[in-house]
């Protein structure tokens, strides 16, 4: 049946029922019964009767007025029958249920990707149509998800809601307070299948497995050399242009690596890093320490 007709049909429907008083005056449709229509109504005219007595936040329905206040009081009385986790809406049971049976209703018409919230499938989809409805006002940039955009904000607030609860230092998103937690606890949850070497970040991991696998994707424009990682070629690349990023902050001798950087600033502070385990004498480069290693009869690493 055409949208036409449905909504002719639905209009001579009305008409038939209008003495009744079951129709809505704003968009035709019918009800059996009165009490549907004036909830209907509201619909229309954004009126919201029930108003929660604790945040005065106010809803169209008694139904989520109840269903809200559960919020409040603690109240989950839906509970997942495989680990106990409890939940206010059978709703939210039934998403989360999925985490266990693996079940992904919502397939995308462009990937046959599938997921087990339709909202996960909208944001999804984005990828696709490359729509961004969401916009920063300040700056007008645009976010494909609302969480994106409020993470941006914070950029223009210098908001930092997310507090290391050992060394008081915040961040902007949770995911970023997560990995520098890991320095208080050692967590290193990335492991190596090859060599079984931990790392702190994903992104590490995935850099140090071209060690195993000989991948280097980075390759230089100009001479054609390739790296295993970004910032490997992005250093090699200032051999070429020459330019130098890393300051001296006591002399302002600059630098093409950050590494140089840092040997040199043992210069000025006195660090000696590195220690003959014969002699005790120190050093500010591993060079000089493998040098001075002849003397004692030890052959040079």
């Amino acid at each position: 049946m055409s949208n036409v007709t449905s909504k002719s049909m639905s209009k001579k429907f009305c008409e038939k029922n209008e003495e009744k008083g079951n129709c809505c005056k704003y968009c035709d449709k019918v009800f059996r019964f009165p009490s549907k229509l004036v909830i209907h109504l509201r619909t229309h005219t954004g009126e919201k009767l029930f108003q929660c007595d604790i945040c005065d936040k106010s809803f169209t329905i008694n139904g989520s007025l109840r269903r809200h206040q559960k919020v409040h009081t603690g109240e989950n009385p839906y509970t997942c029958n495989i680990c106990d986790k409890p939940f206010t809406t059978t709703n939210r049971l039934n998403t989360h249920q999925r985490i266990h049976t693996g079940e992904k209703p919502y397939k995308c018409a462009f990937c046959d990707k599938s997921f087990s919230v339709s909202g996960s499938l909208r944001c999804h989809q984005r990828v696709h149509t490359g729509e961004k409805p969401y916009k920063c006002d300040i700056c007008e940039r645009t976010f494909s998800e609302n969480g994106s955009l409020r993470s941006h904000q914070r950029v223009h607030t210098g908001e930092k809601p997310y507090k290391c609860d050992i060394c008081d230092k915040s961040f902007v998103q949770q995911c970023h307070l997560r990995r520098h937690q890991r320095v208080h606890t050692g967590e290193k949850p990335y492991k190596c299948d090859i060599c079984e070497k931990s790392f702190v970040q994903s992104g590490n991991l995935k850099t140090h497995q071209r060690v195993h696998t000989g991948e280097k994707p980075y390759k230089c424009d100009i001479c054609g050399k390739s790296f295993s990682d970004g910032s490997i070629l992005r250093s090699h690349q200032r051999t070429h242009t020459g330019e130098k990023l890393h300051k001296c902050n006591i002399c302002k001798k600059c630098f093409g690596e950050n590494s140089k950087l840092r040997r040199h600033q043992r210069v000025h502070i006195g660090e000696k890093p590195y220690k003959c385990d014969i002699c005790e004498i120190s050093f500010v480069q591993s060079c000089n320490l493998r040098r001075h290693q002849g003397i004692h009869g030890e052959k040079p690493c």
